[in-house]
């Protein structure tokens, strides 16, 4: 093998799931799964949740981070992650949404993806 660190191979669904639990634990408040294989989108499935400030938007983001990394995740970047509004987690294959409600309820994203399948979790 060349020594490159092979990547944590986990069921989509799966990984959703654990992502938002994660979340949850930090005090995230309404997580929603959105299962997108099979759709034609960008990504196999969102997580979105929301955060109480900016300081807790940026300690999630950043906890979902150091999570990824220790489970061996693909983690390719975050953005927004200085102005807390809207942080965008990149895992390749999973996004990770982190709004304050008011930019949640602006994007809703939940609604450009109504047709799209929820998961539950806990």
């Amino acid at each position: 093998m060349d020594g490159a660190v092979k990547k944590a191979q986990v069921d989509v669904a799966e990984k959703l799931k654990i992502i938002a639990e994660w979340l949850e634990d930090k005090k995230a408040r309404e997580a929603v799964i959105i299962d997108l294989r099979g759709m034609g989108a960008y990504a196999d499935g969102i997580v979105i949740v929301s955060a109480g400030s900016v300081r807790h938007a940026q300690g999630l983001a950043e906890h979902v981070r150091m999570q990824a990394k220790a489970e061996n995740y693909e983690f390719l970047h975050y953005e927004g992650f200085q102005a807390g509004q809207w942080i965008l987690i990149d895992l390749n294959d999973v996004l990770v949404n982190i709004f304050q409600a008011q930019t949640r309820e602006l994007y809703n994203l939940e609604g450009l993806w109504s047709d799209a399948p929820r998961l539950e979790f806990n």
